[in-house]
């Protein structure tokens, strides 16, 4: 699969979607999308070796990828509870995020497509519980729906040493400070397990589940500071965001963020699967201070904390 140039730009508010489909015992084929960002690479079926206490029937068996790396299958049809008819023509899409690499079986693969992320619709309750959180987007492509599943849940669910990792932060480490951050994340659960950490260090946390909401708030927040003859850290102490996001990503809002006279003085840790070696440099372009994959936290409060004193706040 080719690579195209978006994944040498950064801030656009722009992705690419690999565009996957699997086809169901009873003539329906739902189609689904993935960032093109955590894609290696798309292969023919790939003969599997079965592995000792498969932890769930999704899990195939394993296969040597490149460099001899060994790479769990995991049939997605299965995972989502639906009856795929097999064919000759499947696809193995090979994955990378959170540092592990992982592989889906699916039918077939349409194409890949560039949109914005404003034209990402965050999903409804009822089709969360309906899929397990498993959609994390909704888009519409050339007349059909195509749902963005949540790889990263899948894997944790799967395997739950790669989901995410937190230890109470100690008063100590807080040094008895209260500070406002702005967290962004379209994860609720991950809302949740931030929230949880950072108040325990003694943060006051406000959330949103996506960038364009938080962005919004900085310039309100922003706006205030000036009328009332302050500066935005009297407000506000530093930003944690995720990369992908419904209307307005991570990097977009990073960019706008370090491009603001107002704002460019406030730390901005980008905290997401998608913090690879392969794509760091994005997240130092658009001017990130910090960057850390899930699912390590812990990581995330402790640096949090350095960047606000290294600024004397």
């Amino acid at each position: 699969m080719a690579h195209t140039n978006i994944l040498l730009e950064s801030g656009t508010n722009e992705l690419e979607v690999v565009e996957f489909f699997v086809d169901e015992e009873d003539g329906y084929r739902a189609h689904y999308g993935v960032n093109v960002a955590k894609v290696l690479e798309i292969l023919r079926k790939q003969p599997v070796t079965s592995m000792p206490e498969m932890p769930h029937p999704a899990v195939m068996g394993a296969f040597k990828h490149r460099d001899n790396t060994i790479v769990p299958l995991i049939d997605l049809a299965v995972y989502l509870g639906r009856l795929r008819v097999d064919s000759p023509d499947t696809k193995v899409i090979v994955t990378e995020f959170n540092e592990v690499v992982t592989a889906f079986l699916v039918s077939g693969v349409n194409r890949i497509h560039r949109l914005s992320w404003e034209d990402v619709e965050a999903p409804s309750d009822f089709l969360q519980k309906s899929t397990a959180n498993s959609i994390t987007g909704v888009v519409r492509l050339e007349g059909r729906v195509v749902f963005l599943l949540d790889l990263e849940m899948i894997v944790a669910d799967l395997d739950t040493n790669l989901a995410i990792r937190m230890d109470v932060c100690s008063q100590e480490r807080a040094n008895g400070k209260t500070y406002t951050i702005v967290h962004a994340d379209d994860s609720g659960s991950v809302r949740n397990l931030v929230k949880t950490l950072l108040e325990s260090c003694n943060f006051k946390v406000v959330q949103f589940n996506n960038g364009r909401d938080a962005w919004n708030y900085l310039e309100r927040a922003a706006a205030k500071a000036r009328e009332e003859g302050g500066v935005l850290t009297d407000y506000v102490q530093g930003i944690i965001s995720d990369i992908e996001m419904p209307q307005m990503d991570g990097h977009n809002l990073c960019k706008r963020i370090k491009e603001s006279p107002d704002m460019k003085m406030l730390p901005v840790a980008l905290f997401s699967s998608l913090i690879t070696e392969r794509l760091e440099h994005k997240g130092k372009s658009v001017g990130a201070d910090a960057q850390f994959a899930k699912p390590d936290l812990q990581k995330l409060s402790d640096c949090m904390l350095e960047l606000l004193h290294s600024r004397g706040l």
